[in-house]
């Protein structure tokens, strides 16, 4: 379609809408139907359209691998947390860890094991220093800060085996398929991933904080003014009520790793590839949703053998992917979002009317636009949504390097996730933690708008570059 001014009123009505309602869902479906009214301005035309171009995305084959990938995930979390293995874990770790050195040092070499998904981290993670929060020595809120910084920043960079490489994958997927560039979307994700420079920046922050930096708390924790609560009630994951399993986590996590590793070398080998180019050339995708199916039915068998009932198996594991069904829901109106606004001629009206922006401050700017949408709406997955087709559409006119931009958007995303008092890591960390949400956001603003600034001139500096 030719370019048309109408084609960007979707993402007129969507980021407003996303920032008063603080939620992105609602601004999403609006800005879909919108679109679809726009193609076919009529009463019910517009509804079936709408339909249309949401059946069309969860037909297409990829996607259904993405969302199997997602509820399968989830769901195998589900069964960990209900056999007790993140309890198990966490009460064998706070037997173990006498000091601030070695609490801080698991802090970090756990994210090996619970990279998964943010949540996950916190469950594991939270609880056991929460549990040895007097060793430690540090305010509650700096505690909350150095878990905060070895999730999401550290789970954006890690390209197999959790929960956010297949919605990062498929939103470059979708951005790219509309300006018509044929390539592997996974292969876009690897290459993006060294410009993520945000996570970079808040995880160096991080590490600062913990090891470098001395307490500002100066005398008793948070905790300390008041009767201190048991660690078990901070969270349903690590209840008194679960047994103790720590391998019901370890397991299931290391069988993962293994067999996506396993089976993504697999399939790039039996293509006649050598060890390092299998890897590049294989049908990830299919490789981690083959390797999760495997680890389900393995570890369904595992906790069988440990006595578990099978009806409380499967009501966990259906409790876990439901848990996810917002974000599936969220992706499949992305997805439509996506086809509707390339129908109407976005690609188009980008190419037509983006050319004066000198290129040397395109990526800074969209990571700071994206920093703000991020912050305000509390959702890296939905500001990815919003803003990726827009990036992408641009760094194809501007002649930007795509990776670039593409990182510059993930970690605008992983701003808002990290920042953000509408966030759900912030709000799921302040719980754990006993903080109040405002003041813990609060607190570590400064530190991520600092992060900020940093990677801004990082972008700036490399857009010279590359």
């Amino acid at each position: 379609m030719d370019a048309n001014w109408t084609s960007i009123i979707p993402f007129l009505v969507v980021i407003p809408i996303a920032m008063m309602t603080k939620q992105v869902l609602p601004g999403l479906i609006m800005g879909l139907l919108v679109g679809a009214y726009l193609v076919d301005p009529t009463i019910i035309g517009g509804l079936q359209t709408t339909l249309h171009y949401v059946v069309e995305a969860l037909v297409d084959e990829n996607n259904l691998k993405i969302i199997l990938f997602l509820y399968v995930f989830s769901g195998l979390i589900g069964m960990i947390k209900m056999t007790g293995g993140i309890k198990g874990f966490v009460e064998t770790a706070s037997e173990k860890i006498q000091s601030k050195k070695q609490a801080l040092f698991l802090t970090y070499v756990s994210t090996i094991g619970t990279f998964s998904s943010p949540t996950f981290r916190f469950v594991t993670i939270a609880p056991i220093m929460k549990a040895l929060l007097k060793k430690v020595k540090m305010s509650t809120k700096e505690l909350g800060f150095v878990i905060e910084t070895t999730a999401t920043p550290i789970i954006v960079l890690i390209p197999v085996a959790t929960a956010f490489v297949g919605y990062m994958v498929s939103v470059i997927q979708a951005s790219t398929k509309n300006i018509g560039v044929e390539t592997d979307p996974y292969n876009l994700f690897i290459q993006s991933i060294p410009f993520n420079f945000f996570a970079f920046v808040i995880i160096i922050v991080g590490i600062y904080l913990s090891f470098f930096h001395p307490s500002h708390s100066g005398g008793p924790t948070q905790m300390d003014d008041e009767e201190e609560k048991d660690w078990h009630e901070c969270h349903p994951a690590v209840s008194k009520d679960l047994p103790d399993k720590p391998w019901n986590l370890i397991v299931p996590i290391i069988l993962v790793i293994f067999l996506t590793l396993f089976l993504t070398w697999w399939d790039g080998n039996q293509q006649g590839f050598d060890f390092f180019e299998a890897f590049i050339q294989a049908d990830v995708l299919e490789a981690m949703v083959v390797a999760l199916l495997f680890t389900m039915l393995i570890s369904m068998v595992f906790f069988l053998l440990q006595r578990f009932k099978l009806n409380q198996l499967i009501s966990s594991f259906i409790t876990g992917g439901n848990d996810l069904m917002t974000v599936i829901v969220l992706l499949s109106i992305v997805w439509g979002l996506s086809s509707v606004t390339d129908d109407l001629g976005f690609s188009s009206f980008v190419t037509a009317h983006t050319g004066w922006i000198p290129k040397m401050f395109i990526v800074p700017l969209l990571f700071i636009f994206g920093s703000a949408i991020s912050y305000f709406i509390g959702s890296a997955w939905g500001t990815w949504g919003i803003l990726m087709p827009l990036g992408i559409s641009v760094a194809s006119v501007a002649d930007v390097s795509l990776p670039l931009v593409i990182g510059a958007v993930f970690a605008s995303g992983s701003f808002g996730a990290f920042s953000s008092p509408l966030s759900d890591d912030t709000n799921t960390l302040a719980n754990i933690l006993d903080l109040t949400t405002m003041e813990y956001a609060r607190f570590k603003f400064k530190p991520a708008i600092i992060a900020a600034c940093i990677t801004a001139v990082l972008y700036t500096g490399v857009t010279f570059i590359i």
